[in-house]
């Protein structure tokens, strides 16, 4: 069955029940700033701005846009990007465009104008719906943009090269369009990180979307009283298939702006949130906060908060026993994927195994999972080899790019680029990425592994490993560490502390700096490359 009949399953069953929930921290003019000038505002109090809409005005919203998509000659199979930060009205046009029997593309919010421009020609869009904070980036390439296309633009002040969809919308009716929608229709693009260049487009079918809903709500036991708190951005896959249990639920989700810990905190006290998904970064920000005493959990309402999950990264097994110590009442998860598998799930921990902290998992609900070699053969249980992935949620293609297609998709089996390993029990453990090994030496060195270590010294915030061009040994290992707020190190601090790893994993240098994450808290290694000099040794090895 299609996703979009959940919600119209939800608005005829809890009809004026709240389905979705946006909250802003009170802060001046949330709406004309930029997400990262907005991370940067101390709030002063937390009694944010809020809006709320119940499952049938959801469902009207949709039927809605998808009348107006269709009154506006988008046909089955025609493509709608979508670039708008986290609101009220995201998922409603997001499922607008499904109704439609359109395809939906949502963009990375952090693209820039020549991004914007590459994937609405790369998916060969037919409409971009964005907000106010991307009227600049589009306003470039307004002229090519909108040729063969209609831009739409939500929100006040409406730029002269784009419509209102406001003004627009009212005109069409709620009642659901008549498009038939099955399984096999093409649903959705996304797009990789881009993390080797400009990103590529990756194709789903309708079955994805609704394997990686239905499996979010099995893996989580999402139940009709739960309310799940929805941080990272929804364009992402990671962000829009977590809040689908709640979909398959028909239970309350809360979309929150702003990362800092009281703000997070703040929103699970007064909307009794009992799921939340954090990134790394985040759940490292709320432990550091309440160690040093600038939080205190007396001070809010978490009684209901009953599941913490991560995903998005390798998590730390020493993050994780700090937030038992501190919250030894909550589930732990965390789940694997890629957009390529619909985001997160194919691989599952289970909140059944935290002894297992430290793995990924095994195979997700539906899935199948397997570690190959070079040679494509599985690999003994402990040994490292690529890990490859098998079941519904499993792309089509890149779109338009049979090439990458044919290097990743093997019969049926989609090779994810992550180095694993698999225990005597069944757990998959992620090495790294196969790109992000260093070679030094001829040794193998895998920068999880020291990255993990270096995490466990109690003056280090974050750490990111890579290798960078050595003319004796091809590679060396460096490591750029973050301090914690108030402390100080040095580099003969670390090298003490790293006494305790193998001589050849000891890093040869240290860099003191921020480390740079993406919106979704995967630490970004190729711009940490180029800032030491180490993306000429990649692109040399992507030559070879």
């Amino acid at each position: 069955m299609p996703v979009t009949d959940y919600l119209v399953r939800n608005a005829r069953e809890y009809p004026d029940e709240v389905a979705l929930v946006e909250l802003n921290p009170d802060v001046p003019d949330t709406r004309r700033i930029t997400w990262k000038e907005y991370d940067l505002i101390e709030p002063t109090r937390f009694e944010p701005y809020r809006r709320e809409i119940t499952w049938k005005v959801f469902d009207e919203k949709a039927n809605r846009f998808a009348n107006l998509l269709i009154g506006r000659g988008i046909r089955k199979g025609d493509k709608v990007a979508i670039i708008m930060y986290n609101c009220l009205e995201w998922l409603p046009i997001y499922f607008g465009v499904l109704k439609a029997g359109a395809i939906a593309v949502p963009f990375n919010f952090r693209y820039d104008a020549e991004e914007i421009l590459y994937c609405a020609e790369l998916a060969e869009v037919d409409m971009i719906v964005f907000g106010p904070e991307f009227i600049g980036r589009l306003e470039v390439n307004a002229e090519r943009l909108s040729k063969g296309r209609l831009l739409l633009f939500v929100g006040d002040g409406c730029p002269g090269f784009a419509e209102s969809y406001r003004e627009l919308v009212s005109d069409y009716s709620s009642k659901a369009p008549d498009v038939e929608i099955t399984d096999d229709d093409f649903g959705a693009i996304y797009f990789s990180s881009g993390t080797t260049g400009f990103p590529k487009a990756i194709l789903h079918k309708h079955l994805s979307l609704t394997q990686a809903a239905q499996m979010e709500q099995k893996h989580h036991g999402t139940g009709r009283n739960d309310t799940f708190l929805c941080i990272p951005p929804l364009y992402h896959t990671g962000a829009k298939f977590h809040w689908m249990g709640s979909l398959v639920a028909g239970s309350k989700a809360v979309l929150l702006k702003g990362t800092k810990p009281e703000i997070i905190l703040s929103a699970v006290s007064s909307e009794h949130c009992t799921i939340v998904w954090l990134l790394v970064p985040w759940a490292q920000d709320i432990l550091d906060a309440i160690e040093s005493g600038k939080v205190r959990l007396e001070d809010y309402d978490l009684k209901d908060w009953r599941l913490m999950h991560i995903g998005a990264q390798p998590v730390p097994p020493s993050l994780i026993k700090r937030w038992k110590e501190v919250f030894p009442d909550h589930d732990y998860d965390t789940n694997y994927g890629l957009s390529e598998s619909t985001g997160p799930g194919c691989v599952h921990l289970g909140m059944e195994n935290i002894h297992k902290v430290g793995a990924i998992g095994i195979p997700g609900y539906r899935w199948e999972c397997k570690i190959v070699g070079e040679d494509d053969r599985e690999v003994r249980k402990g040994d490292v080899g690529e890990l490859c992935v098998k079941g519904p949620g499993v792309m089509t293609c890149y779109y338009n790019n049979p090439e990458a297609t044919a290097e990743v998709l093997k019969d049926g089996w989609l090779y994810t680029g992550d180095m694993a390993m698999e225990d005597e029990d069944g757990f998959i453990f992620l090495v790294d990425r196969k790109k992000d090994v260093i070679v030094s030496g001829g040794e193998n060195i895998y920068p999880v592994q020291i990255e993990n270590f270096i995490r466990k010294f109690d003056k280090v915030k974050d750490v990111a490993v890579i290798g960078i061009p050595d003319q004796r040994l091809g590679e060396i290992t460096a490591a750029s560490i973050e301090i914690k707020e108030g402390m100080t190190c040095t580099r003969e601090e670390i090298d003490e502390f790293c006494m305790g790893l193998p001589r050849y994993k000891r890093p040869r240098e240290i860099f003191f700096e921020e480390i740079p994450r993406n919106a979704t808290g995967k630490i970004e290694k190729p711009r940490l490359r180029k800032m030491h000099g180490a993306d000429q040794l990649v692109a040399r090895e992507n030559r070879s």
